[in-house]
């Protein structure tokens, strides 16, 4: 299998929507809500990646405060929600085996540089777009 070319294949940073470690529970909810997202990246006030969230983890805190007045809320933190573990980024030479093993877990895969700043986000569609097309092209040679 050839090497994906990352690079080409992930939305860049600029396109991607993230959150921040110091962004409230309340905007960050708000943010997942108006995109649709069910989980997005969070990184710190440097742009380095720290961990994602998902739409389960601002319930797990929902339940532990036991309330959901997102007013409530505006006094907890990111930070505090966070898993550092969820969503594990790639670099821009990750090999394929472990991109595809990556992917096939979670709907996109956040890209980061060696300095650990985020450079974008690759998605299980364009892997599959990009699988399937080459897919095509080997079966014509």
């Amino acid at each position: 299998m050839s090497h994906i070319n990352i690079a080409k294949l992930m939305i860049p940073r600029v396109f991607t929507e993230v959150l921040y470690e110091d962004d409230s529970v309340s905007k960050a909810l708000t943010v997942m809500k108006k995109h649709g997202y069910t989980a997005i990246p969070v990184l710190d006030q440097k742009e380095q990646f720290v961990g994602c969230v998902s739409e389960g983890d601002f319930l797990k805190h929902f339940l532990n405060i036991g309330d959901i007045d997102l007013g409530l809320h505006k006094k907890f933190y990111v930070r505090d929600i966070v898993r550092k573990d969820f969503c594990p980024p790639v670099t821009i030479d990750t090999d394929t085996q472990e991109i595809i093993a990556a992917i096939s877990n979670q709907n996109f895969v956040p890209v980061v540089d060696c300095r650990n700043m985020m450079c974008g986000i690759l998605t299980r569609k364009a892997i599959i777009e990009y699988l399937y097309s080459h897919h095509l092209s080997e079966e014509t040679k």
